[in-house]
């Protein structure tokens, strides 16, 4: 059984953890709509549909993403087999569009935003924050271990822990959160190997505020270059590990949670 031609997936989000849900969607023959702000917060930038937004246009993987201002750029973009990436901070700013099958809300904001069971005939919420049956139809295990990428019929995922997972030895020192309110400038970029302390950028608020390395490794990810940021705000992300070619690839995490959606949709769809 295939997926009917015009089966319309909407994620909410255009991050690395989406594209990964974007990939395996696509290659299992759905319409992939991913919504996004005007000026997204994506740190993995490299692998992120979203950069779509900034850049007009991004590949990863080979998966092509592009800005969509109206309908028939997004139906243009999908028969040239690529995903269209819109502006649209709520489901409301979609316009048009027929035949939404799905929302997954890929946002991993870790609460309950605005994402509700009736959005679409299935709702599927990543990770923490989303009550199935409340919220949405399924969620998926976004945390680390031997649940990452189950789904979830009856209860919620694992509560957010505040601490990304361990990489050889480094959790929560490996994401950089914003020191003040401002805009950011770097002189780094991803993929760069950089020693302990080395000065990554700095953002310029009421005083000029410099961001360095906390350890050294390989620059995973930063937030796009000039982006108005406010204390405590996720802006970047430094891996231990000497590894460049993974700046460029979907993450195992990523491509796991992607197959609980999948899993999810299909199950739900056999139910309806």
């Amino acid at each position: 059984m295939r997926p009917a031609h015009d089966d319309l997936i909407v994620l909410r989000g255009g991050g690395d953890i989406a594209t990964g849900v974007a990939w395996r969607l696509h290659h299992c023959g759905f319409r992939v709509l991913v919504t996004e702000l005007s000026s997204p917060l994506s740190i993995r930038r490299t692998v992120s549909l979203s950069t779509a937004i900034t850049d007009g246009v991004t590949s990863v993987e080979g998966l092509i993403g592009r800005k969509c201002e109206n309908d028939s750029a997004v139906y243009g973009s999908w028969e040239l087999g690529e995903i269209p990436v819109i502006i649209a901070p709520t489901l409301a700013d979609i316009g048009d569009l027929d035949n939404i099958a799905a929302v997954i809300d890929c946002r991993l904001a870790k609460r309950p935003l605005d994402t509700t069971i009736s959005d679409a005939p299935i709702v599927v919420g990543l990770g923490p924050g989303f009550v199935v049956g409340e919220h949405c139809d399924a969620a998926i295990e976004t945390m680390r271990g031997h649940r990452l990428g189950r789904v979830i019929f009856d209860g919620s995922a694992e509560p957010n822990t505040g601490s990304p997972g361990v990489i050889e030895g480094k959790s929560s020192e490996r994401v950089i959160r914003a020191p003040e309110n401002g805009v950011v400038e770097w002189l780094s970029n991803i993929g760069d190997w950089v020693e302990a302390e080395t000065p990554l950028g700095f953002i310029q608020g009421q005083e000029r505020c410099e961001v360095v390395a906390p350890f050294t490794g390989m620059v995973r990810g930063l937030i796009a270059d000039h982006s108005n940021v406010t204390v405590g705000l996720k802006i970047a992300d430094i891996d231990p590990r000497n590894d460049p070619s993974a700046c460029h690839q979907i993450s195992d995490k990523a491509l796991a949670i992607g197959g609980g959606v999948v899993e999810a949709i299909w199950r739900l769809k056999l139910q309806q």
